[in-house]
């Protein structure tokens, strides 16, 4: 009997010995096709071989990182690259400024997306301006709102956006939310449960409650976007929660920006929002009712630049590189999380050795110690280049803010960290608009408290300095 037992433990060995190779053949095979980073690749190819079922488990959640969409059309497509969607030459703002004429063709190329001239921009700040007018275009709606956030709580204004979308759709609105698979609440989401008793159409992003069908854990998108009858679109950094209602004073106050778009870029944020809702919902969001034609709302210059782990792979990170390499006089950066990769580190500190003025503002504290503790670690190259680091003090300011040479403005959902821009599912726009660049470096201002220096990193203890490098390993996931 015991002898018939030991054979049997030896069978069942050998058979996982065979899984755990055929495992780790799988992962090293899939890693060399699809991983270019070389450094990742070693990494999972190693951790599959050592430890096949929990490397290959570990893999499978938060390697992976290829979506293929169900439905990718945009409706705006340009003529060339640096072109209107009307064919005609980019606009003088961009003319006039011949050092970011280059840039204005490599995005164009990198989104294949036009520059569109015309349209007005509002800036805001916190929810206490954005809210309001937000819920007033949810209430003026004729025929459409789309609305997709990463995180949507179901607290007081979140329930108050519920009251506001329930009544369009009353009113014979078409109505449909997109809200974080893992943001706004994994196992248990309050805000969708409430959003479907109101009966507002309502998908979670790439989400299962069963983790075996819920292959891509690690991939979320992170947008922030609102629009109201194809006609008017509010993007930036905002998520919809009390903590941005600054006035109400919430016990962990956040402040951050957002802004009110109108005219001809809206309707290539109404393609991005068509083509997520297809991905996660099936349905193809098309025609007059969600895209309107295309009219002029002010003098500025506008494109969408979406970014995502699958045929969008990088383009925000990208379309920033090409911006710090054609900066002439000044690169202004304010971010919640500052975890850039080597390559836009380099860039970074090239740009503040060719003379360059480069500003980056940080939290002193954000909301995430463990981002903190890898940054400290992360730093130092740059501050040996001579790019300022300020830290911004409390309240936590989410705000993604890049501005190049006083004119080009980089605004939306996108942090300075390896996650939004290789990770996330984002979307940014850029502007040329001196006026917005002005004002933008206004709230900057305001955020430049202390100077980071060199010396204040040497302090540390080796116990903090150990610490902080740990945390720094996790740079590519956090």
């Amino acid at each position: 009997m015991l002898r018939w037992i030991g054979q049997t433990a030896a069978i069942r060995t050998d058979i996982l010995s065979v899984a755990g190779i055929c495992l780790a053949v799988a992962v090293t095979v899939h890693v060399l096709l699809r991983k270019r980073e070389v450094g990742a690749a070693i990494g999972w190819i190693g951790l599959a071989w050592l430890s096949p079922f929990l490397g290959g488990s570990l893999y499978i959640l938060f390697g992976v990182n290829r979506v293929t969409r169900r439905a990718r059309r945009l409706r705006v497509k340009p003529s060339s690259p640096g072109q209107t969607r009307e064919g005609g030459q980019a606009t003088a703002e961009v003319a006039a400024t011949a050092v970011l004429a280059p840039l204005d063709r490599v995005v164009g190329t990198i989104t294949q997306l036009p520059l569109s001239p015309g349209n007005a921009v509002t800036p805001l700040r916190h929810g206490d301006e954005a809210y309001p007018m937000m819920l007033a275009a949810i209430g003026a709606a004729r025929r459409s709102v789309v609305l997709s956030s990463y995180i949507m709580r179901d607290d007081r204004i979140g329930r108050t956006f519920v009251a506001a979308l329930a009544g369009a759709k009353a009113r014979g609105v078409e109505v449909r939310v997109l809200i974080d698979g893992i943001g706004s609440g994994y196992l248990i989401s309050g805000i969708h449960r409430r959003l479907r008793r109101a009966g507002v159409p309502v998908a979670r992003f790439m989400h299962s409650a069963l983790p075996w069908r819920m292959p891509f854990l690690n991939l979320r998108s992170h947008k922030k976007l609102m629009i109201v009858d194809g006609e008017i679109a509010f993007t930036g950094g905002i998520n919809i929660a009390d903590a941005n209602c600054l006035s109400a004073r919430p016990s962990d106050p956040m402040r951050d920006t957002h802004f009110r778009l109108v005219g001809p870029v809206v309707e290539q944020l109404v393609a991005a929002f068509a083509s997520d809702w297809a991905l996660a919902d099936g349905e193809d969001l098309d025609g007059p009712v969600w895209f309107a034609p295309p009219s002029a709302g002010g003098p500025t210059s506008a494109r969408v630049v979406t970014s995502g782990p699958d045929a969008d792979l990088r383009k925000i990170e990208l379309v920033v590189l090409q911006a710090v390499a054609c900066a002439r006089r000044s690169i202004r950066l304010a971010t919640p999380y500052f975890l850039p990769s080597e390559v836009l580190s380099s860039a970074l500190a090239l740009a503040a050795g060719r003379g360059i003025a480069v500003d980056v503002i940080v939290p002193e504290t954000s909301d995430h110690r463990l981002v903190d503790w890898a940054t400290r670690a992360h730093v130092d190259p740059l501050l040996a280049a001579g790019v300022r680091i300020w830290l911004d003090t409390p309240p936590f300011d989410h705000s993604k803010i890049l501005v190049v040479d006083e004119v080009w403005c980089f605004v939306g959902s996108a942090n300075w960290d390896m996650r939004s821009f290789r990770l996330n599912f984002e979307l940014n726009v850029e502007i040329y608009d001196a006026d917005l660049a002005r004002w933008l470096g206004a709230v900057m201002d305001e955020k430049t408290g202390a100077l980071l220096t060199r010396e204040d990193l040497a302090r540390r203890s080796l116990p903090i300095r150990l610490r902080d490098a740990s945390a720094r390993l996790w740079l590519p996931y956090l």
